[in-house]
């Protein structure tokens, strides 16, 4: 498990794909709001679910947030897009609605950024999210990423088109002590 102070990230397991799957994936309307395509419905227990257990590619790695206090799970996070040659990465994030506000989101995006930077040996992490998305904006924020652009009328969310940032943190720039 990569820890941080309150988070640990930790491979997939079994019993993690029904909570997520009904707490993230079933809520519709805020999974619009994370998804670039259409919500389909697609069962829990199906190789197509977004919280599906599988080994990690050289693509994506899919992580499990559990909150080290409860040892609760927390949510779910992603190093998606990974570009070896370029040496770069995106990573998403999702907490479970009893897990929001309490500060994990910042500690979960700084462990991804600590396993990006430190393990995987990338120069650049990216992230994209709604321009009102003001939590995740704000944790990055606090983890050192610049917010670095606006897309305007980007995402069709809900019947209507809204904006979208993009925020980038480079290597040198991270300067966190973290270690796995």
């Amino acid at each position: 498990m990569l820890r941080g102070e309150s988070v640990g990230l930790r491979a997939r397991q079994e019993a993690d794909v029904p909570v997520l799957h009904a707490e993230l994936y079933g809520d519709v309307a805020g999974r619009a709001r994370v998804d670039s395509g259409p919500w389909l419905p697609i069962p829990a227990a199906s190789a197509e679910g977004p919280f599906s257990v599988g080994d990690p590619g050289d693509r994506a790695v899919s992580f499990s947030v559990v909150e080290l206090a409860s040892e609760e799970l927390a949510g779910a996070a992603v190093l998606w897009g990974i570009d070896t040659h370029n040496r770069s990465a995106h990573l998403g994030l999702s907490l479970r609605p009893a897990f929001r506000g309490r500060g994990l989101g910042v500690d979960a995006v700084r462990v991804l950024c600590g396993y990006g930077f430190v393990v995987r040996g990338l120069h650049r992490l990216q992230l994209e999210t709604l321009a009102d998305n003001t939590p995740m904006i704000r944790a990055a924020g606090r983890v050192g990423f610049t917010r670095e652009g606006t897309l305007r009328r980007n995402a069709w969310v809900s019947g209507e088109f809204v904006d979208e940032v993009v925020l980038g943190l480079l290597a040198e720039e991270w300067g966190d002590t973290w270690r796995p």
